[in-house]
């Protein structure tokens, strides 16, 4: 079976246990990227179209075999090295790490038994990535990326650098038109690789996966991380350098910067003493001692760098920037106006805070694009600070604030609060100020309040009216909810307690509500048979691609309550938690039959059999078997249960009555109608026992028995699809709640008027001065 991506990413995280303690997370990571290559290079040797190879003694059984060996750290570099020679060509200059340093390993035993264990984690017979044959299955490559996500959040903010967060990675990659690189002379750029995922996302959406890539990477080890994340995703022709971009570029071609189709950039934020000295002038000429970057901030530095390394005739780029760049002044205003004046600007999205490891700061992405510029109207800018959600100690995007973003920059079209295409002559008025606020308006979220309806009652008619989206959805559902009297102000009709009710009976909302529940099931009839079309050799990410935009297409036709990128997000998340993995296995190895887990080892060499419930399949959980073919089995298992618990209910009441006297308590265990009670227990208990034995056995039977479309139906109809409708109509509860809330907000809000408030002060002062009465006190 192929290993699951979920299992794969809790066996590396276990992997990291073995050396955390002993080193920083931006050491470790090292160690154990080198061991998961090892043992991926060994399960894939000699299949066909895998370059690399293993030397003789060199395989990770061989690494097995050093365990518990006192010398295991020197034989374990002696087999890298040679490794490396054999394959110099396409990982000669690849940086290993010393696993024989007892400085970060530990010395003695201690270095032993750490390796042993490192080595050991990667022994589970799961991870077999020979098993992985998935047409697009990325499974290393993604695996990698989760390790290196995880590394940047343990690593602290001096050294979370190195990795970009795949979701932003994605929505470069997108703006960027990467799509339409489709020769292999294609070239994409990255002057501060890191780790080189953000490199790798921009390959991804290429037409044509052997588009060049290079990338130049000032530290060392990050640059080695990036050679092997290269490897791990079947990419051995990139070319990453070592050195100092500003200071030392690596890739020139006749004494200037060479230049790229499409350059990407996540540099660090506002790096100080950049600018070393004779570099006022540059021999590159990315600046010049009149437009000058200031030596205490690198940011500009870096986006002329990036400019500059775009071909003329259509070169374009993206790169991460703090916002301060958009409206800082001196050296920076003068630079930033400049490249406005040249209309290299093309795109400015801004981005939520504390999405980045080693910044908490806000930043925005700067689209700079050559092609057209000279007709360009002006700058499109998106404000998307409010799209993402908590994760851990850091936010992140969410599939519908990628797909949101992308789908507002193809349209380019105007969108109240969050996007607008900027002309030049409104830039120029704003003295070349690029801070989004400025251009784009947030949402006024604040209440007003109706001194009127403090005074006297009433709900204001500026508070009913702006629930308008409320109300075009659902046209009848203002009129059952208020009435309107004819001083212009609102009352409520229901009483609190029964908003949502009403709303749930309202003709317009229920109207709604089935014309969604349609809009799921018409979505169902279209996708179920291209699901079960799914084979050995399809590849899921296009097919996830498809049923997305399908059903994102299906809602945004629909101008009805909810929000149809929430529902989009619905199915990527569980694309994301179990139907990929589901996708990958079929994708592998067909709709065969299902592998299911019917014993489990005990202690010693005692084996334990298993019941109904306990049974393990991935592909087909038992519990959709059970709702589909043993319901009257389970009803019957479920009644007896429920009748040996109220059994010993009566067992454990009897004895309470006798009081706390034990001799009492006692005798009545030992009385006629306790034992006749206990006896019945017993019986149901042993029926119970024979009911679920013979139920786990047809189980067992029936796995064995499903024919492949019956597989096919159920995993499909009753397991992808019951969840993802299932949670795209829980939106719709959601949305209830929220109407019912708002509508119960403004209720609460001027339901005490002025009046009400004086009358509840008297009745109050008339019971403190009855209490000082009573206490003998007079006024």
């Amino acid at each position: 079976m192929a290993i699951k991506k979920s299992q794969l990413y809790s066996a590396l995280w276990e992997s990291c246990n073995a050396l955390r303690g002993s080193m920083d997370a931006s050491q470790y990571k090292d160690y154990v990227l080198i061991i998961l290559f090892v043992k991926y290079l060994s399960d894939k040797a000699g299949q066909p179209g895998f370059r690399l190879k293993v030397p003789e003694g060199c395989s990770f059984k061989d690494f097995v075999a050093l365990k518990q060996d006192d010398k295991i750290g020197e034989k374990m570099n002696t087999k890298l090295e040679a490794i490396k020679e054999l394959n110099a060509r396409q990982i000669g200059d690849l940086a290993l790490p010393n696993f024989n340093d007892p400085t970060k390993l530990g010395s003695g035993r201690t270095m032993v038994d750490t390796l042993s264990k490192l080595i050991g984690v990667f022994e589970n017979d799961a991870l077999d990535f020979s098993h992985n044959r998935a047409a697009d299955d990325d499974l290393l490559g993604d695996a990698y990326e989760y390790l290196m996500k995880h590394f940047a959040a343990e690593s602290g903010k001096s050294k979370g650098q190195f990795y970009t967060p795949a979701e932003v990675s994605r929505v470069m990659a997108k703006l960027l038109r990467i799509d339409e690189l489709d020769r292999a002379e294609h070239t994409i750029y990255d002057p501060t690789c890191g780790s080189g995922s953000l490199l790798l996302r921009a390959l991804a959406e290429a037409s044509n996966p052997r588009v060049s890539i290079f990338g130049q990477e000032k530290d060392s080890s990050t640059a080695a991380l990036a050679k092997l994340n290269m490897l791990l995703h079947g990419i051995s022709s990139a070319d990453v350098k070592v050195g100092d971009t500003l200071t030392d570029p690596q890739f020139k071609q006749y004494g200037m910067v060479s230049t790229f189709d499409v350059c990407v950039a996540n540099p660090p934020f506002s790096m100080k003493n950049w600018l070393a000295s004779g570099m006022e002038n540059d021999q590159y000429n990315r600046w010049t001692s009149n437009l000058l970057p200031s030596a205490k901030c690198g940011d500009y530095a870096f986006l002329l760098h990036l400019i500059a390394s775009m071909k003329t005739d259509g070169g374009r780029g993206a790169c991460i920037l703090p916002h301060g760049v958009l409206f800082r002044g001196n050296a920076e205003y003068d630079i930033r106006k400049h490249i406005v004046k040249q209309h290299y600007i093309k795109g400015i999205i801004g981005l939520p805070p504390n999405i980045f490891f080693g910044t908490g700061i806000p930043a925005s992405i700067i689209i700079i694009d050559k092609k057209n510029k000279d007709i360009r109207k002006g700058i499109f800018f998106i404000d998307a600070k409010n799209g993402f959600k908590k994760d851990g100690a850091k936010n992140r995007l969410r599939e519908q604030d990628i797909k949101r973003i992308v789908d507002a920059w193809d349209a380019q079209e105007t969108i109240d609060h969050y996007c607008r295409l900027v002309e030049w002559d409104e830039i120029g008025r704003n003295d070349y100020n690029l801070n989004i606020p400025r251009y784009i308006h947030p949402r006024d979220t604040e209440i007003q309040h109706d001194i009127e309806a403090h005074l006297h009652g009433g709900l204001p008619a500026h508070d009913v009216d702006g629930m308008q989206e409320y109300w075009q959805a659902c046209p009848s559902l203002k009129v059952t909810l208020f009435d309107r009297g004819s001083n212009g102000y609102y009352s409520l009709k229901p009483a609190k307690a029964d908003i949502a009710k009403a709303i749930e009976q309202d003709p317009s909302y229920k109207s709604q509500n089935e014309r969604f529940s349609a809009l799921l099931d018409e979505w169902k009839a279209e996708i179920i048979p291209q699901m079960k079309t799914i084979g050995q050799g399809t590849r899921p990410k296009e097919l996830i691609s498809e049923w997305s935009a399908s059903l994102l297409n299906k809602t945004l036709g629909h101008s009805g309550l909810v929000e149809a990128y929430e529902v989009y997000d619905v199915l990527l998340n569980y694309w994301a938690d179990v139907m990929q993995d589901d996708c990958y296995m079929i994708a592998n190895d067909g709709w065969t039959y299902p592998e299911v887990h019917a014993v489990k080892q005990g202690k010693g060499e005692k084996k334990k059999t298993i019941m109904y419930d306990e049974i393990v399949c991935d592909l087909l959980p038992v519990n959709i078997l059970l709702e589909e073919y043993f319901t009257k089995e389970t009803d019957e298992i479920a009644n007896l249960s429920a009748q040996i618990e109220q059994k010993q209910a009566a067992l454990d009441e009897l004895p309470e009555a006798a009081g706390d006297d034990e001799d009492e308590q006692n005798e009545v265990k030992r009385s006629a109608e306790y034992k006749k009670i206990d006896k019945e227990k017993s019986a149901l208990g042993k029926t119970l026992k024979e009911k679920r034995t013979a139920l786990t056995d047809a189980v067992v039977k029936k796995y064995a028995a499903l024919t492949e479309d019956e597989i096919k139906m159920q995993v499909v109809e009753r397991k992808w699809l019951t969840s993802v409708v299932n949670g795209c109509e829980a939106l719709m509860q959601d949305v209830t709640h929220q109407i019912a809330s708002d509508v119960t907000a403004l209720a609460e809000r001027y339901e005490t008027t002025l009046g009400d408030t004086e009358t509840q002060v008297k009745n109050l002062e008339q019971q403190v001065l009855l209490s000082l009465k009573e206490m003998g006190f007079t006024l």
